[in-house]
């Protein structure tokens, strides 16, 4: 097929009110796009061609790009929608530009410079705009906290860190975009020790005042000595004028405190010293005659100089404001409120800068602090976790495990922190002025939201972006009902999500697993059934329903989830590199680290669709994940260690491989993952009953060959439940390969048949019994009803799929209401495994065999009618 005249894009949320810089993704069909063809962005209504940055993402097999990433400013947010077409690349109007020194590395957008140091405690050496010094440094700082108990007294001792860098790598340069990747660790102040690895990212844009930075930082330390105090970024700010021209915002719930180190409000202010008053707090600058305004500056003279503030957020409902004369004075309360925008600004005569860091009080203990304001330079501090919370505690629940009451997955406790991550976004905006209150406000709300490009969910179906999912359809009233069903699923986890408070640094974007209806309250308590931890796919279900629905609301929980299970679920290094923890009350806490909580297939989604280089990171860093099981073999506690290296599961386990090495393939063309892929497939198709047999096998992480075990040795839900599937399914449009696609089919098919039609198939050498929990195989069952145009197999999917309680339940009637610490709404049966596995199986059933859905109703209805 040619290309679509367009690709309409259009704003995730809303227009944005002010020009920012965007990076976003488009899919293409197989041969659609060439990698030597070039795109423009313009605008619908006027035709205006917008500049646009433009690189493949990802290529077919043939050599055409699959995904192309895209990065421009948008500057006429008001006009209608945007579309991306082949033609000419157009120049921008304000290039950036970025040169290279033996020390730094210099970008200029056109409106700021930001010297970016190569080396050293610095993370910017100074920004200037129109050649105004408004950064002269900054720098990543933290604070270790070590505690100690003799005779019974306790005590505690802090020790501060900065970050050291040792490496700098340009990776984009513009002209619209350029990108600095800065990667240290802590340093502290004696030297004596580092630790807490840092991959930093620096981003600007052409013609824009705005720096994003993406913080991750690594931990390896040891939990039970030590504890981060604080984490957070500190910068250095120019203060010129006087006092009463000097400038704080702190951002509140919806408005914002403003303030000065020297008000003028005093006792005897009025007139229009009050006018002057109400400037001040707009951000305006006051001047004073000398002899007319004699004795008000001499009240100025005599009141109070405020040179410290600070916001702590310190739980998801609570934050407080503070501020100070003196270090050896006592903080006063300004504020309290519940939750703070995250957003905080210091500026005088020449202007100053503003920094807004994301999901600030979702990912409590969060702060804000500006000090020395009354000095020649004032100190934006932005804490990721701030020093007035309780230190970071990442020991575990128990020193022991609880595999069978706790459902917790390994007798040895491996419950370790060492190698987990986690990530912040930060803004900056460099300014020539105090921003206004409408200013602010717009600086608030791409704080929270950023602006994001999304292509028309129409058009992602059409391009088979991820595989095989439906559109929304209402054309029948069985359609209508189960998209109403699946709509009422997500609404249900979006107001549990705050009335649980399921916030917090290290658990934001997780859900929990299973619930106790006794206790009125999720297990948070009980091993394996507290958080989710990517079991059964839940970031899957998330980014299906944002596909087919375009909705802003799930794209954010999805993008949350996305964030955290990438990070602090996965093992970035040591001896569970490329691992993950399996669900568990504390993330990190399982015995079992298995490679399906970390595999790429979970966040392709967020790294297509956005270009987020961070998950590109973590995408690359699974491409081996395979050589970890060889230390740790998923099977160890069926399987002895034997001739092979180590045992696997088709799925989850080489299914994560396939998919780790699937996005290796493509985002790079590295075809010995491709060959992996393969030669893992032969093998499959060489076991008596191909995908069917096993499904545990032998496995040698250096050939990649899979060894037969015999042809019953596992259940088969675990193959499937976990992201197979989809992972599959989008594979086989790249390898077409018949063999491999006719082996799904037979699967699917065979899955839920009775033990009889097993036995005559495979002579009795299969059992029923190894085909468990229906519900998880809708989605692979489907595709072999369709591939194989089987009626009575598609009629068998939707009546397991229509007989499931979330078929069946109005979630948002059922709830009742109970009391736990508080009033809550409650569904007793609620389980994040089958929210998850029924809404994508119903989704990717929709698809391929929508148009069994009625006549399988029917046959249901007329059956019950009998009964």
């Amino acid at each position: 097929m040619s290309l679509p005249v367009s690709v309409k894009l259009h704003w995730l949320k809303n227009k944005v009110p002010a020009p920012v810089g965007v990076t976003f993704g488009i899919p293409w069909k197989e041969g659609d796009l060439k990698r030597e063809e070039t795109l423009v962005l313009r605008q619908e209504e006027t035709n205006e061609k917008v500049a646009m940055q433009s690189w493949p993402a990802a290529y077919w097999p043939d050599g055409s790009v699959k995904w192309s990433a895209h990065a421009a400013v948008s500057m006429a947010s008001g006009l209608g929608g945007l579309e991306v077409v082949k033609g000419n690349e157009t120049e921008p109007g304000c290039s950036v530009t970025v040169r290279e020194t033996d020390e730094s590395i210099v970008l200029n957008t056109g409106v700021i410079e930001v010297v970016v140091p190569k080396q050293g405690d610095k993370v910017v050496d100074r920004i200037r705009r129109n050649g105004v010094l408004l950064c002269s440094g900054g720098k990543l700082v933290s604070i270790r906290e070590s505690r100690s108990a003799v005779s019974g007294v306790k005590t505690t001792r802090e020790e501060s860190f900065t970050c050291s860098f040792h490496k700098a790598t340009i990776e984009q340069s513009g002209p619209v975009r350029a990108v600095v990747k800065l990667e240290g660790r802590h340093r502290s102040e004696s030297g004596t020790r580092q630790w807490l690895p840092i991959s930093l990212r620096i981003y600007v844009y052409g013609g824009l005042e705005t720096i994003r930075i993406v913080h991750s930082f690594h931990y390896d330390g040891n939990p039970h000595t030590d504890y981060i105090k604080a984490l957070g970024i500190a910068f250095t700010v120019p203060m010129r004028g006087p006092l009463y021209n000097r400038h704080v915002r702190l951002a509140g719930d919806s408005g914002f405190l403003s303030e000065s180190p020297k008000t003028l409000h005093t006792r005897r202010t009025k007139g229009k010293y009050r006018e002057l008053f109400e400037k001040q707090t707009k951000g305006g600058q006051a001047a004073f005659d000398a002899e007319e305004d004699q004795y008000f500056l001499g009240l100025l003279d005599d009141s109070a100089v405020w040179d410290d503030f600070k916001l702590v957020q310190r739980s998801a409902d609570h934050y407080g404001i503070w501020k100070r004369t003196k270090a050896e004075c006592c903080w006063i309360k300004a504020a309290e409120g519940k939750r703070a925008g995250g957003l905080g600004y210091v500026g005088s005569e020449g202007g100053g800068l503003a920094a807004g860091l994301r999901s600030f009080w979702e990912k409590h203990p969060s702060g804000l602090e500006i000090g020395s304001t009354a000095g020649q330079e004032a100190k934006l501090t932005v804490w990721f976790w701030s020093p007035d919370g309780d230190a970071m505690d990442l020991r575990h629940y128990d020193t022991e495990t609880h595999v069978e009451s706790s459902y917790e997955g390994a007798e040895e406790l491996r419950a370790t922190p060492y190698g987990i991550a986690n990530t912040s976004e930060l803004m900056l905006w460099c300014t020539a002025e105090t921003p206004k209150p409408e200013q602010l406000l717009a600086m608030r709300e791409q704080t929270a939201a950023p602006a994001m490009l999304v292509c028309e969910s129409d058009y992602l179906h059409e391009t088979r972006a991820f595989g095989l999912w439906s559109l929304p359809d209402r054309s029948t009233p069985s359609k209508a009902h189960l998209e109403d069903q699946l709509d009422g699923i997500i609404a249900f986890y979006q107001a549990e999500v705050e009335q649980r408070k399921w916030y917090g640094f290290w658990d934001y974007g997780d859900f929990m697993h299973s619930y106790d209806p006794v206790r009125h309250v999720w297990n948070y308590d009980l091993g394996g059934c507290a958080w989710q931890n990517t079991e059964l796919a839940p970031n899957m279900w998330l980014w299906v329903m944002f596909l087919r629905s375009g909705r802003e609301d799930i794209f954010r929980l999805a993008e949350a989830m996305t964030r955290h299970t990438s990070e602090v679920d996965v093992y970035h290094f040591g001896e569970y590199a490329g691992l993950g923890s399996r669900h568990n009350v504390v993330h990190w806490g399982c015995g079992c680290k298995e490679a399906r909580i970390a595999m790429a297939g979970l966040h392709r989604y967020y790294y297509y669709l956005t270009a987020d280089d961070r998950i590109g990171d973590l995408m690359d860093e699974v491409k081996d994940a395979d050589f970890s099981t060889v230390s740790l073999d998923p099977m160890r506690a069926y399987f002895p260690k034997d001739e092979h290296k180590t045992h696997i599961r088709i799925g989850p386990d080489w299914a994560a491989f396939s998919s780790n090495w699937m996005t290796r393939w493509e985002r790079f063309e590295d075809e010995s993952y491709r060959d992996k892929i393969v030669v893992g497939i032969e093998c499959v198709k060489q076991a008596k009953f191909g995908l069917i047999s096993g499904p545990t096998y032998g496995y040698d992480p250096e050939t990649g060959i899979l060894s037969s075990l015999g042809d019953d040795n596992w259940g088969r839900h675990l193959a499937i439940c976990m992201g197979a599937p989809q992972v599959w399914f989008e594979l086989a449009a790249m390898l077409k390969d018949p063999e491999w696609e006719a082996m799904l089919a037979d699967f699917g098919v065979f899955y839920n048949l009775p033990q009889e039609e097993k036995d005559r198939i495979t002579g009795g050498e299969i059992s029923h019994h190894n085909f468990g929990h229906p519900v998880l195989s809708a989605a692979i069952a489907a595709f072999g009803a369709f591939y194989k145009q089987d009626s009575a197999a598609a009629k068998q999917v939707w009546g397991i799929l229509l007989e499931n309680p979330f078929a069946q339940v109005k979630l948002q009637q059922a709830s009742e209401t109970v009391t736990y610490v508080g009033e809550l709404n409650e569904i007793d049966w609620m389980n994040t495994n089958e929210a998850a596995q029924w809404s994508l199986n119903t989704i990717i059933s929709l698809e391929l065999i929508g148009e069994r859905l009625e006549a399988a109703e029917t046959d249901m209805n007329a059956v019950a009618e009998v009964k």
